[in-house]
């Protein structure tokens, strides 16, 4: 069995922030990041998750699952439906139905065979934007159904759960991220610079002013 980790990295703030956090923790010759191809309508998601695995010196592997582009239904594979365009709806138009819950089983699947135990994920239910897939217990119950369903007792971290967008950029600011932060991409609406108004760009300005930050983003 090997002390070693992928990382689930959609190339936003978090997953970098905790892409650098796993450097920390296991070593650069430990770690590895896992993308996901998964039908999402702006592809400079993925494009940033290349950057930010070169800079971090560590391989990176993309999965093709597009099967949530086929579901629809959301904002991010479904061109259909404006970001912004919640109306009644009880969760929000960029919420993915499953989506962190097949990253995660995903990126089990992809360990197993390399009997590597350490899944690393950037949720958070402090500012998870009112997604239930981001929640300690929705995480809490995946592990369960992992360990079960594979027989192999993965340990699912998950560094960022408790804390708000200003204490991640404190984080990431601690652990050297900084320069990725460059790299990275949030914007809902698919834009860079971003646009600066979707609930992706008010949250991640809100937390870089709140540490009393400047966002690297806009500096390039």
């Amino acid at each position: 069995m090997t002390d070693k980790a992928v990382v689930v990295l959609s190339g936003g703030q978090d997953s970098t922030t905790c892409l650098w956090w796993a450097l920390e923790r296991f070593g650069s010759n430990n770690v590895e990041a896992l993308s996901f191809d998964y039908g999402q309508r702006h592809r400079i998601e993925l494009d940033c998750a290349t950057a930010v695995a070169e800079l971090a010196g560590v391989p990176q592997s993309v999965l093709p699952i597009d099967t949530f582009a086929a579901l629809g239904g959301n904002a991010l594979t479904d061109a259909g439906i404006a970001v912004g365009s919640d109306g009644k709806r009880e969760l929000p138009v960029t919420f993915v139905p499953g989506r962190n819950l097949i990253f995660v089983t995903f990126a089990a699947a992809w360990a197993w065979p390399r009997k590597v135990t350490h899944i690393v994920a950037g949720v958070s239910q402090a500012d998870y934007s009112g997604y239930p897939d981001c929640r300690q217990e929705t995480i809490d119950a995946l592990s369960t159904a992992l360990k079960l369903g594979m027989e192999l007792v993965f340990e699912i971290h998950t560094p960022l759960m408790n804390l708000t967008k200003a204490e991640t950029v404190l984080l990431a600011e601690e652990l050297g991220a900084m320069d990725a932060m460059s790299l990275t991409h949030t914007c809902y609406a698919g834009q860079r610079p971003p646009c600066g108004r979707c609930h992706a760009c008010v949250l991640r300005a809100k937390g870089f002013a709140e540490a009393g930050i400047e966002d690297p983003l806009l500096r390039r």
